[in-house]
Formats: structure tokens, C-alpha cells, sequence
């Protein structure tokens, strides 16, 4: 069940809302379990068993490596609760079958393990507070992935508020409208690339465009959809994009590009490894071996592990001598320079990761350089510049913060955030309907990340 569809925005998430509003507040972290168990089941019940295998096995390893943690035996059941939860990562993405959330969902119980293991929180008694947490439907399938340190007072207890609700409300439906206003319509671009006969050189350079863009606003939508849902039931969640594409190196990139994730990677695996206060060829290994299970995270292909140790060897360069030279330059040209560095190697990359395999990625990479037998241009590439010209632009503004700031400087002034107090209810509602409408009248509405 996509957030973008009409099954979920009009009746699993008002019955659900109806419901855990009129609950107990002793009972509302059961009603969110059994709405996630529903939630997940109906995206594939076939593996509903697993998620409440893994539920079950995380609740119990917590309480077993919280109780004897500071004996030797600790490490062990720390090992073992890791392994069952990477070896069972492991297999579903070589069977290439994915259960939806479940690279996320396993980080969570994962981490959760972890800081048990480390002190930093007492093990979860209650097992709906733990299942609750580790199911939790309104970031299961997307991120950001949480961790129990950041919601354990709140699963506990936590303040519901109008204002609060309101301002969950407000960002789901922007986040809504991101996914199916730019995303699904930057995605029939692409689409209608892969299709095409009359390829040419700016035609790859434009699906490059699109599907960066595409990504973008699939992810991001998702994750703001995530956040607000996160609110509507009572939780904070932290935010999982920070507008990347406005970044001035790849390093930058990924402190701003899910942020959620690579976090995860710093705390659990990069510094536990040591990070960078090791010798310099141990410092590279550890850098290799987070970008090595960044790919595989994504998927176990070729492309997606190339694309992880891509980033890599990239980051070493930036870390060792180009960083320090980007942030040297100076003036608008150097910035804009930085840009396009920056811009050309995040398409690029995405080009990579979304190729069926490295033989296609090849193929698609060597054709937006020009080495192949094609036109620099086409009439079919001019016509559909022509077409998602608003579209890109659109994309390209909403990509940087610059409606935030305008919003943020109407809100300076009395006039201004009077407008915006009116404005904005009627816009949001709007807005809405103008999403329905088109997921009413159209069919395509994937989302990229249900398969990790």
C-alpha cells in the first residue's frame, strides 16, 4: 500500500486515525502495532510471518544482551542478535526478493541491540512498545530510519497537540504532492526515454536530468510523508534530506542525502571500525568498507556496488586533496564550478544506479559523453525539453531552499504571516485535491524504494 494511493489516504489512514484517537492512551502503541502488521500485510502477507519472527527475535535478544552485557557471554549474544539480523538481510537480497522495509526495519532492531549492548538505553520490557517501534508504519517502508534512543521516552509517553497534528498534516501533503506532482511526472520521463528509438546524446544527458530530479523527489516526498505521519500519532522524527543537490562536494552531498542512513553507517559501522583515527591504509579500508555496504544496502547487483565504491574513491580524493582545494576557491565562478562538479557526478551516479546492470550503465554513461553513434540532439529530445520544460523548473526550484525562505520571510511580517495563516489551509486542501485527481486519472505511481 503506497502512501500516494487513494486505498491509503482516504481509508486505511482515516480508520486508523479515527481509531487511535478514540484509544486509551495505555493501548494507542497496540493500535499503531496492529495497524502497522496490517499495513505491512497487505503490501505482502506472504512475509508477515518474517517481520513477526524478527520482532519477536529482536525483543528477546534485547532483553538477553541488557541483562548480561557486562559478562563475557554479552559479546556473544550481541554477535549472534547481529548475525541473524545481517544473514537474514543477506539472503533476501541475493533471492532477490524483497520484503517490503526490511532493510529498513532490520537497521532498527539492529541499532536498538547495539545501544542496548553499550549502555545508552535499558532494554524494552514491554514487547508492543518494542514491536510497535520497530514496525511503526509511517517510516517502515522509506526512513528516515530511527532509532529507539531518539523515541524511547516517546513511545512511552508522548504529547498529542492540534498545533502538533496540524503541522504533521502540513508536511505529509507537501511531501505528497512532491511524490506525485514532480516525481511520478518526472518518472513517465524517464519511462518514455527507455522506450524510446530516437536517442541522442542531450536525450541521455535529459534522463540523467530527469531521473536525479526523480529520485529526489521520490525519496525526499516519501520521507517528508514519513516525518508528518510521525507526527500525526504522536513521534519526532528526524528529518532525512537537507536539500543535497545544493551541495558544493560530495562530501557535502552525503552529510545532506539521506541522512538517516549515513549516520547509521558513521555511529555503527565507521566508527566502530576505528573511522579515521587509524593509520591512513586502515582509514581507507574503513572508508571502502561503509560505501561497499552502502551499495549492497541498495542491493545485491553489480551496479549498486559499484556505484557504492564509486562514492568511495571519490570521497577519498575529496578527503585527501580535492576538498581542500574546492574550499580554497573563491569567487561566483569557483562556486558555480563546484556546483556542476558536484551535479554531473551525482547524475552520473544515478545513471549507474538505476541501470538494469553494469553492462547498460556502460552503455548509458558512454552515450552521454558521445561515444557511441548517435545525434547530439534529436526532434523527439526537443520535443520533450519542450514539454517538461515547467516541470524542471519546478523541480530544479523546489530542489533548493529558496520556497522555504520566501515562506520564512512572509512570516517576518504581520501582513504576511496573517496571509499565510489564511492561505495556506485553503492551499494545502487544494493541493490535495489536485493530487487525487491525478491519482484518480493516472497509473503510474511506483515508488523506487519499496524494493529495499
Amino acid at each position: 500500500m503506497l502512501f500516494s494511493s487513494i486505498s491509503f489516504l482516504y481509508y486505511f489512514l482515516p480508520c486508523v486515525l479515527i481509531l487511535y484517537l478514540v484509544t486509551p492512551r495505555k493501548l494507542k502503541n497496540f493500535v499503531l502495532l496492529l495497524s502497522s502488521l496490517f499495513f505491512y500485510g497487505w503490501g505482502g502477507v506472504n512475509f508477515l510471518w518474517l517481520m513477526m519472527i524478527m520482532l519477536a527475535a529482536g525483543y528477546i535478544w534485547g532483553l538477553l544482551v541488557g541483562k548480561y552485557r557486562e559478562q563475557k557471554i554479552g559479546k556473544w549474544l550481541l554477535g549472534a542478535a547481529l548475525g541473524m539480523n545481517v544473514l537474514t538481510l543477506i539472503y533476501f537480497k541475493f533471492a532477490d526478493v524483497f520484503p517490503i522495509g526490511i532493510s529498513f526495519y532490520t537497521f532498527q532492531i539492529m541499532s536498538y541491540i547495539v545501544d542496548v549492548y553499550r549502555g545508552e538505553v535499558p532494554a524494552q520490557r514491554n514487547p508492543v512498545n518494542f514491536s510497535a517501534y520497530a514496525s511503526m508504519f509511517p517510516q517502515l517502508v522509506a526512513g528516515p530510519i530511527v532509532r529507539y534512543a531518539d523515541i524511547a521516552k516517546q513511545l512511552e509517553s508522548r504529547a498529542h497537540s492540534f498545533d502538533h497534528a496540524a503541522l504533521g498534516i502540513r508536511t505529509f501533503v507537501l511531501g505528497l504532492a512532491k511524490k506525485v506532482l514532480i516525481a511520478n511526472t518526472l518518472g513517465e520521463l524517464c519511462d518514455i526515454f527507455r522506450a524510446s528509438n530516437d536517442k541522442a546524446v542531450l536525450f541521455y544527458w535529459l534522463y540523467a536530468a530527469a531521473f536525479t530530479l526523480h529520485i529526489y523527489f521520490d525519496f525526499s516526498g516519501y520521507s517528508d510523508m514519513a516525518v508528518g505521519l510521525g507526527k500525526m500519532f504522536g513521534f519526532d522524527f528526524m528529518d532525512n534530506f537537507n536539500y543535497p543537490y545544493i551541495s558544493k562536494s560530495i562530501t557535502e552531498f552525503w552529510r545532506r542525502w539521506h541522512i538517516s542512513l549515513s549516520s547509521w553507517f558513521r555511529d555503527y559501522v565507521y566508527i566502530p571500525l576505528g573511522g579515521n583515527r587509524v593509520p591512513k591504509g586502515r582509514w581507507f579500508f574503513n572508508i571502502f568498507v561503509v560505501w561497499f555496504l552502502t551499495g549492497f544496502w541498495h542491493g545485491a547487483a553489480w551496479n549498486f556496488i559499484a556505484w557504492g565504491l564509486g562514492f568511495a574513491v571519490i570521497l577519498v580524493i575529496e578527503k585527501m586533496w580535492l576538498l581542500r582545494q574546492l574550499e580554497q576557491s573563491k569567487g561566483v565562478a569557483a562556486q558555480i564550478l563546484r556546483h556542476v562538479y558536484v551535479m554531473v557526478i551525482v547524475m552520473i551516479s544515478f545513471v549507474l544506479f538505476n541501470a538494469a546492470d553494469i553492462t547498460e550503465a556502460g552503455t548509458y554513461i558512454a552515450s552521454m559523453f558521445g561515444l557511441g553513434d548517435l545525434a547530439l540532439v534529436s526532434k523527439e529530445t526537443v520535443y520533450y525539453m519542450r514539454s517538461y520544460l515547467v516541470i524542471f523548473l519546478a523541480a530544479m526550484i523546489g530542489a533548493t531552499p529558496i520556497p522555504k525562505m520566501l515562506v520564512c520571510k512572509m512570516q517576518e511580517t504581520k501582513v504576511g504571516k496573517t496571509l499565510l495563516d489564511v492561505a495556506e489551509p485553503i492551499a494545502l486542501v487544494i493541493l490535495l485535491m489536485v493530487v487525487t485527481a491525478y491519482l484518480v486519472d493516472g497509473s503510474f505511481n511506483p515508488f523506487l524504494y519499496f524494493r529495499f
